[in-house]
């Protein structure tokens, strides 16, 4: 029944094998072994995929619920570690540099995370709380919290910038970066903040993380969620010469239902809510932060070196 339900679901007698740690004759073998006990076909097998029959989708479905709901009742007696889904590039610019205040206020709490930014399976995949953008269907019944609006606008280094920008106009002029994952991010932004003209990305890069290094290197000027770059407006690696208009998504928390009274759940929703509603996750300006003179101190020009000294 689980090779039957893991092949439905992925439409790959292959792909099942792998998720269940077995081979592909073991699955096949499964399967057949209960088309002939029901004595009906359940799979129709092809070349490069396996399509359900009506039976066989039923069947899959309803053991797909039922799996789910006995893994749900195992894991409310006997929890499994906390796991908090989002995408790489908020791992990267946003998440990392803050969970640490987290671990300070409950050290107890172990957090596992999960780089995905599609839907998910709660109980399948082990998934406590997730980050997600509003524009993703969230799975049934998953308890959703509304944290902020997302806000978009086009950034890029500071010596880009000077170069390029004088009036906004000139961004037609610009080589115009856009991700695999939001094209139309150019459209949104051009709509958001009420402009007249038509941005066409030349250069389309596959991630979010990306496209900001690009941006950050001179490349051209980058359309992006203001939270992917909130600490490199910050640091001063990056500036949005236009600013950030409210897009038509936001940023919600998908929380597992069966886990949402769980104490380790409750504070990481709480943490992460009270995180995102800081000041500059809004349409805040963000002033760069000057380099303190003891950071100062520590830099050497790229083109000088200290001498040895002898000991």
């Amino acid at each position: 029944m689980r090779a039957l339900e893991a092949t439905v679901r992925l439409s790959s007698m292959t792909a099942a094998a792998e998720e269940l740690s077995v081979t592909h004759g073991a699955i096949s073998r499964h399967i057949k072994s209960l088309e002939e006990m029901f004595g009906i076909p359940l799979v129709l097998r092809g070349t490069r995929s396996v399509v359900a029959t009506p039976e066989g989708a039923r069947l899959a479905n309803d053991l797909s619920n039922a799996f789910a709901l006995i893994a749900s009742s195992v894991e409310q007696l006997q929890p499994g570690p906390l796991t908090l889904s989002c995408s790489s590039t908020i791992m990267m610019s946003w998440l990392i540099p803050r969970i640490g205040m987290f671990h300070e206020l409950h050290p107890e709490i172990e957090v596992r995370f999960n780089m995905n930014y599609d839907r998910i399976d709660f109980v399948r995949d082990e998934i406590s709380v997730a980050i997600r953008n509003s524009m993703i269907e969230p799975p049934k019944e998953v308890i959703i919290k509304d944290l902020v609006d997302e806000w978009i606008g086009p950034v890029c280094s500071p010596e880009y910038a000077a170069r390029h920008f004088r009036t906004p106009s000139d961004l037609q002029k610009c080589v115009l970066l856009a991700t695999k994952t939001r094209l139309g991010g150019w459209a949104d932004w051009a709509k958001a903040s009420a402009q007249d003209a038509e941005f066409r990305p030349q250069k389309i890069y596959d991630h979010f993380y990306l496209l900001i290094q690009a941006a950050a290197c001179g490349l051209g000027v980058g359309m992006v969620p203001k939270i992917l770059v909130l600490d490199d407006l910050r640091s001063g690696k990056l500036v949005a010469p236009l600013g950030f208009a409210a897009g038509s998504f936001k940023l919600v928390l998908w929380v597992a239902p069966h886990l949402r009274a769980r104490p380790e759940t409750r504070a990481l929703v709480d943490w992460l809510t009270e995180e995102f509603r800081k000041p500059g996750m809004q349409g805040e300006t963000v002033q760069a932060v000057p380099l303190k003179l003891s950071d100062r101190r520590l830099s050497v020009p790229a083109n000088r070196t200290r001498p040895l000294r002898r000991v």
